[in-house]
């Protein structure tokens, strides 16, 4: 399986074959293999990445004598990776994976976490159709009527109403890679991911495709 840690840097649009194609240039890696999960040990296979560098005084020492023991610059973003244990013997500890691991024309799976929009009412956040906008009515976005009359006496959990909205996790499938840039650790994405600019992003080889590969 293919995956990178990366960061979104905005967007743009590339003209190819005469079609202007909006596209989202994220810049990835170079991300080290910390550790690596074996089945013997922990009964699982997966691998452990870092991404970014970070500052000595930001990590609290149980996790800065890992990076000691294994000799690597010390890292902001951790994040753990299921594989298969065929795929476990490809990876040491101290490999670099960069982003020649895609090539343009191959589908990814990006995941994100959505810009917050703080609290917001029933009709943005939800699509609401609210109450008609014309002289006379005393409410216009109110969500309306939220419960039933003395059954059941409460209202149900989930129960669509004004909140907090934004910054969930989200995955985008099947996403194109355009180009890819190594010298610039950069690759652009056609249409949309989620997140604001700056925001960290997991890129991993679309699950839908190896399915449709094997």
């Amino acid at each position: 399986m293919k995956v990178i840690l990366g960061k979104k840097a905005g967007m743009k649009q590339i003209f190819k074959d005469g079609k202007m194609i909006p596209v989202t240039v994220v810049k990835a890696g170079p991300c080290v293999v910390v550790d690596k999960k074996i089945p013997d040990k922990h009964g699982y296979s997966a691998i452990v990445i870092g991404y970014e560098d970070a500052k000595e005084k930001h990590l609290n020492k149980p996790l800065l004598g890992i990076f000691k023991k294994i000799k690597i610059t010390p890292k902001k973003v951790i994040k753990e990776f299921r594989i298969s244990s065929e795929e476990l013997d490809n990876y040491k500890i101290g490999d670099e994976i960069k982003v020649d691991i895609f090539t343009a024309g191959d589908k990814v799976d990006v995941s994100g976490t959505t810009k917050g929009k703080g609290f917001q009412g029933g009709v943005k956040r939800y699509g609401f159709k609210g109450f008609p906008d014309s002289h006379g009515h005393r409410y216009h976005r109110a969500g309306g009527s939220i419960g039933a009359s003395a059954f059941p006496a409460r209202v149900f959990k989930g129960k669509t109403m004004p909140g907090h909205m934004g910054t969930n996790r989200v995955s985008i499938q099947n996403l194109e890679i355009v180009e890819v840039k190594p010298d610039e650790n950069t690759f652009l994405i056609k249409g949309a991911v989620p997140g604001a600019t700056g925001s960290q992003l997991i890129i991993k080889e679309a699950t839908k495709a190896v399915i449709k590969n094997a």
